[in-house]
């Protein structure tokens, strides 16, 4: 590099590289096709936006392969929001940020540095030794760790539940209460037979013919 810098001797330190330029000819080298070839669906604009995963229409690979039943069976991994995914903080890391007596949360975590974001759950899991007494209050505890924050004197709180389980997208029926069983119905009572009433029947008088019938009878 020259001393004395000026117009005559400025040049880039690094040697200037023109662009490709495509479709200019057959002379240029890129001419004619401009390097996709002939026709095909990569010839097309737009052809290299495709979804990952997509070969074309064909039935793609994650389509062809078996899959286990159920989302939330034992052997299948929880797929969407339902994922078990936790980011894991040691109590190492504790004993080393924090101070005795000081109240550890998600976002405390984020301040000092342990995390990135509060958006995955916190797991607080027991490597290492903790002789400070703290507050800790993380989505879950290992039982390690939950031992040696409150072999310390300090308190443990969790925001979930160890037990609780992902719960599906589809809408579930409401849990009801057993149902009231309804009182037996009563058998309808026997109707006693009716008794003959005393009264003596009454005779019937004989009709009086009329005189028309009495005309014909003669």
């Amino acid at each position: 590099m020259p001393d004395d810098l000026n117009l005559s001797n400025l040049k880039p330190a690094q040697a200037r590289k023109d662009r490709k330029r495509i479709g200019r000819g057959l002379g240029s080298g890129k001419g004619r096709y401009s390097g996709r070839g002939i026709k095909g669906q990569k010839s097309r604009s737009g052809s290299h936006k495709m979804r990952p995963g997509f070969e074309g229409g064909q039935n793609p690979i994650y389509m062809r392969l078996g899959k286990l039943r159920g989302q939330y069976s034992k052997d299948a991994m929880p797929v969407g929001p339902h994922r078990t995914s936790t980011a894991p903080v040691n109590v190492a890391a504790l004993e080393e940020r924090f101070d005795a007596g000081a109240e550890v949360t998600p976002e405390s975590l984020v301040e000092k540095g342990v995390l990135k974001n509060t958006k995955t759950d916190v797991k607080i899991l027991g490597n290492g030794d903790l002789t400070k007494k703290l507050t800790v209050t993380a989505h879950r505890f290992s039982a390690s760790a939950r031992e040696k924050i409150e072999g310390a004197g300090g308190t443990v709180t969790a925001l979930r539940d160890d037990d609780e389980k992902p719960r599906s997208k589809k809408r579930r029926l409401r849990r009801r209460g057993p149902k009231a069983e309804a009182p037996a119905e009563e058998p309808p009572a026997e109707e006693a037979p009716e008794e003959p009433s005393e009264e003596a029947p009454t005779e019937q008088e004989p009709e009086e013919e009329s005189p028309d019938e009495v005309e014909e009878t003669e």
